[in-house]
């Protein structure tokens, strides 16, 4: 073998080993980087060459570098990251709602239902009474006034949603934009030999956050380009990307591609979340409140109208309250000018409070789905719980699946400085060897020239 094929085999491998440990040290750099994938360099022999009959071996070449990925565990990550960022995020809202109504509390709405009727009761045995009726009056401002500050506490929550929505689509739109930016790049690097594994690990981290918005589903050409659909539409792949948006439809939120009028089928994520409390959630429990609030009003005022005040020419066909409407619990005008339009007595007479009592009694009677104003407000309040609960554990369990599945995902990707150290001695050994035959082929080289 000529020694010049021993100094071009020498001068590939010390090229080759260099790279190499340049591969080892980028690994150790990011080994606190969560978001990089371990890289591994598979060695191969160089193209060999034909000369006196036989093929002569040139050297060793790094045939490629390794991005160590587990695609099973990416796809269940995928899968289990929508649903658990959907009951995470659906947790929060339905924490927020519990807290509006405060229950149980002084201050909340069972409580102040309660002091309502029992100002009816007390005015039931000194009907005359001008405190007493104060007191009726107060009681009914107390209440009135905390079920609007509770829809205008939801409307408030509604509106965040609905911000929160439209920030989040505007992030769904940056991520298909950029998975498309490098969806070109990698397909760039498709047919060299250069490694895109680093643009990879971007895109993978772009799928990851965007697996948190929505229910996505992802496949690979030959090319590694990614072609991703959300909620059942197609978003982007290596040419285009759409664009999403949030759709009002009566009161209902969707998202749909830009302009279309239709809405992706979203089962999990923040966006599912989103509009799910939005259009279903929120909406009953106000339906609740206002059936219940409508309820009551009828219910008094069917009573009150038919008792008589205690002017001096006593009138009748007066109701307490003006209406329940638009989240507002509002006392009829005459009532907040002069309590003694307050109308109580049953025949007319001076003293007579039958119809106070029977305001107050409506506190025990089942007036509403066969139940009392108290336990059908119970169990509104029940089930804003029992949702609580629910979205809690399914949270909760959601969780662990994603944790085990990152451990699973940082076990097999992750940095492991010892064994990059270990990998870096062993090419730096090789290396080593590299040269010391580059030394041996100058010597001999040197043996011959002297003999010339």
């Amino acid at each position: 073998m000529a020694l010049t094929r021993i100094f071009d085999i020498s001068r590939r491998s010390l090229a080759t080993y260099q790279n190499a440990m340049n591969v080892s040290a980028h690994n150790i750099a990011n080994a606190a980087n969560s978001s990089y994938s371990r890289q591994k360099v598979v060695l191969g022999t160089e193209d060999p060459e034909k000369g006196a009959k036989f093929m002569w071996g040139t050297g060793v070449k790094i045939a490629t570098i390794e991005r160590v990925r587990d695609t099973l565990i990416d796809k269940q990550m995928i899968n289990n990251q929508y649903a658990y960022s959907g009951n995470e995020k659906q947790s929060l809202i339905l924490s927020q709602l519990e807290q509006v109504f405060s229950e149980p509390s002084d201050l909340g709405l069972s409580s102040l239902m309660t002091e309502f009727f029992n100002s009816w009761d007390q005015l039931a045995v000194t009907p005359n009474s001008i405190p007493l009726r104060n007191d009726v009056v107060v009681a009914a401002k107390n209440l009135s006034s905390r079920v609007e500050g509770i829809n205008n506490d939801i409307d408030t929550i509604k509106y965040d949603i609905f911000s929160e929505m439209q920030g989040q689509v505007d992030s769904l739109n940056y991520y298909l934009k950029e998975i498309r930016g490098l969806n070109q790049q990698i397909n760039q690097y498709a047919n060299g030999t250069q490694s895109a594994n680093d643009l990879l690990d971007s895109r993978s981290n772009m799928i990851d956050e965007l697996s948190k918005l929505a229910n996505i589903s992802v496949t690979y050409d030959n090319y590694d380009n990614a072609t991703i659909s959300v909620g059942g539409v197609f978003a982007v792949d290596a040419s285009v990307n759409i664009e999403f948006e949030v759709i009002n439809d009566g009161g209902e939120l969707y998202v749909g591609p830009v302009n279309s009028g239709a809405a992706v089928n979203l089962k999990g994520g923040e966006l599912f979340a989103l509009t799910e409390t939005y259009s279903e959630t929120i909406p009953k429990y106000q339906n609740y409140i206002d059936t219940l609030f409508k309820q009551l009003v009828d219910s008094v005022n069917s009573v009150h109208s038919t008792g008589s005040t205690i002017e001096s020419t006593p009138r009748t066909g007066i109701n307490f309250f003006k209406e329940y409407k638009d989240g507002k619990l509002v006392i009829d005008d005459e009532i907040l000018t002069d309590v003694k339009n307050i109308a109580v007595s049953s025949d007319g007479t001076d003293g007579n409070g039958d119809l106070a009592a029977q305001l107050g009694a409506l506190s025990s009677n089942k007036v509403i789905s066969g139940t009392t104003f108290e336990g059908y407000y119970n169990s509104l309040i029940s089930e804003v719980g029992n949702d609580k609960v629910s979205s809690d554990r399914l949270a909760e369990a959601s969780k662990l699946v994603v944790e085990q599945l990152e451990n699973q995902r940082a076990s097999v990707s992750g940095v492991s400085v010892d064994e990059e150290m270990t990998d870096i001695i062993k090419f730096q050994r090789s290396y080593d060897a590299s040269a010391r035959l580059i030394k041996i082929a100058n010597e001999m080289l040197d043996t011959l020239m002297s003999l010339v």
